[in-house]
């Protein structure tokens, strides 16, 4: 059975994934290795389908494959032109606030924001749900919306 604790520590992993990445923004080549290895470390690809909709894409909406999240990650792929790289933004912190986290046997899902800090103290909120596997007793996403809270447009 998976825990809550579990749960917030996955969320800990990839918010300190996403930190590293973009700390190595400078260096190409160790900013490859580590995202493939935080792709591969946290993400079910190798088990299964991974749902996968990230925050800041629009013309290739999902990424069913380890490529397309690498993509959004660090940019760089021309079969994915749009994306510029989220994590290597550089984030200085990453903190997860769960709404709810939902328990099933081998299965998790939360939602809620996480809420990512720049170096300058700006806090820029995205609205999340993950859905977690356990495989070999790892935690690992199968599941990832995010998404920028909705704005009401107001017309004059």
């Amino acid at each position: 059975m998976i825990t809550k604790e579990q749960v917030i520590e996955a969320h800990n992993k990839w918010g300190d994934g996403i930190v590293k990445i973009g700390s190595l923004r400078n260096d190409r080549e160790k900013c490859v290795i580590v995202a493939k290895e935080f792709i591969e470390r946290l993400y079910s690809y190798d088990f299964g389908k991974v749902l996968f909709k990230p925050t800041r894409a629009s013309d290739i909406q999902f990424r069913f494959s380890k490529d397309g999240a690498l993509s959004y990650f660090i940019g760089g792929d021309s079969n994915y032109p749009e994306d510029d790289g989220f994590a290597i933004n550089p984030w200085f912190n990453v903190r997860f606030e769960n709404e709810e986290i939902i328990l099933e046997d081998e299965q998790a899902i939360s939602m809620g924001n996480i809420y990512f800090t720049t170096p300058d103290k700006k806090i820029v909120k995205v609205e999340f749900t993950f859905g977690y596997k356990l495989f070999n007793g790892e935690l690992k996403i199968f599941l990832q919306h995010s998404s920028v809270p909705y704005k009401k447009i107001t017309s004059k």
